[in-house]
């Protein structure tokens, strides 16, 4: 179901309650908090964190203006999303860019948080916002994880500069005097990581610190882990005074609680997370974004920005045309199921849309099943793609045999198509003008 489902939830069950009510007494507010308190705590939220939100919402929460309110329980969500912006960083921080180039980013972490990888994906963001990134290699103990930065290197397309196992400071400075002679604006250094947090690790990074006076150290942290993501993220910080944290595996089925303690905890901001295994799955953490995901009202900027990332005005005009013409084909169908593909999990962007996530909660769409549909129309004919109503039965033998499924599921999916242009055709009396792809 993904990180915060259970919560989202638990919390929707809670405030149905709250709103259904003309008035609400006191105690009733009280009788609420409790049941929120319990559900932040089997979300995995540290005990203190949700001690304090609870404190600071009941306050607010038993005050004269929502007590005498005509909507009392909105009152009250509303007061929980504002104390969740907050417990969750308030803002959207940014990079820092340093004056002068390069600016370098220090990734750190345990080992298994997926910092080689977000290295990458970081690389990768930077680029497609006009940056000039470079890695840096410094990772010299794990078997394999240079090469593993290369393999990271080469999917985003950027450079990797390694010097094998020499001493990572040393390597460090090297690639600073290398970048400016190849005018990479922004280094991104990978460094060492641990099972466990240890003196050596800790020693290593301090000195790099010191030595090449980050721009941004950044701590690649592990979501799934919960409560223990939040200790280290405190041992980290610690000795090194970290810019920000980055929270990986955020797509998983997490119960959240790292995301809603870890900038409480260590007064540091949630710069980015991880949302999928592919080079792009990387978001900008927005505190309000994220409140409203999980109070179940939907994301529609990030949804909106993962669009207009995915398809071009263009495009989107292209397609209007098509559905406005009744000329749009399965090799159209074919290409939009790609473009949503390069948008993420299509669950994760379900539960974008404000009010879709309630009504679908607990149901999940299967991939495989996109994965089937897509093998069906690369079994038509190009002829068949662009006109469906040649597919008769002979034919949907042989596409069924092709792609490996049943004639019915190659029944299902042209109704399905048909349905789709039906609807689309539907709404060109308006409706697409104002829809952006």
């Amino acid at each position: 179901m993904g990180m915060f489902a259970n919560l989202s939830l638990r919390l929707n069950h809670i405030f149905s309650h709250l709103t259904k009510r003309g008035k609400l007494t006191e105690l009733e507010i009280k009788e609420a908090m409790r049941e929120i308190r319990v559900a932040l705590l089997e979300a995995d939220v540290n005990f203190l964190v949700a001690k304090n939100f609870i404190n600071r919402v009941s306050q607010r929460a038993v005050g004269q203006e929502v007590l005498n309110s005509l909507t009392p329980g909105q009152q009250v969500i509303k007061i929980v999303n504002e104390e969740l912006i907050s417990l969750l960083g308030q803002t959207n921080s940014k990079l820092a860019v340093s004056s002068s180039l390069p600016t370098i980013i220090l990734l750190c972490g345990l080992q298994g948080s997926g910092k080689t990888t977000m290295c990458g994906k970081l690389a990768s963001m930077l680029k497609s916002q006009g940056k000039k990134p470079m890695l840096v290699a410094c990772d010299i103990y794990r078997p394999a994880a240079i090469n593993q930065l290369q393999v990271v290197g080469k999917t985003a397309n950027v450079e990797v500069f390694e010097k094998g196992t020499q001493a990572p400071l040393k390597t460090c400075k090297q690639a600073i005097e290398y970048s400016k002679k190849k005018l990479y604006d922004t280094i991104i250094v990978d460094t060492a990581g641990r099972l466990s947090i240890d003196e050596k690790l800790m020693q290593e990074l301090k000195e790099l610190k010191q030595g090449i006076n980050p721009t941004e150290i950044l701590l690649v942290v592990d979501a799934m882990n919960g409560q223990e993501s939040v200790n280290v993220a405190q041992s980290f910080n610690e000795v090194l005074d970290i810019t920000g944290v980055i929270l990986t595996k955020l797509d998983g089925d997490t119960r959240g609680g790292c995301a809603l303690s870890i900038s409480e905890i260590v007064k540091k901001p949630i710069k980015f997370c991880g949302i999928g295994e592919k080079i792009n799955d990387i978001e900008p953490f927005y505190p309000d974004r994220m409140a409203s995901r999980i109070l179940g009202m939907g994301d529609v900027l990030t949804l909106i920005e993962k669009a207009q990332n995915a398809v071009s005005e263009e495009e989107a005009k292209q397609l209007e045309k098509k559905f406005r013409e009744s000329s749009f084909t399965f090799e159209d169908y074919l290409d939009q199921m790609d473009k949503i593909n390069k948008m993420g999990n299509i669950n994760d962007l379900i539960g974008m849309i404000p009010g879709l996530n309630k009504k679908m909660a607990g149901t999940q769409i299967n991939e495989k099943d996109l994965e089937k549909n897509k093998a069906i129309i690369q079994s038509m004919t190009p002829k068949e793609r662009r006109n469906p109503d040649l597919i008769k039965g002979s034919q949907k033998k042989r596409i069924a045999d092709g792609s490996g499924t049943q004639i019915q599921d190659v029944n299902r999916l042209i109704k399905q198509f048909e349905q789709s242009k039906l609807m689309m055709k539907k709404m060109k009396g308006g409706g697409l003008k104002n829809f952006k792809f």
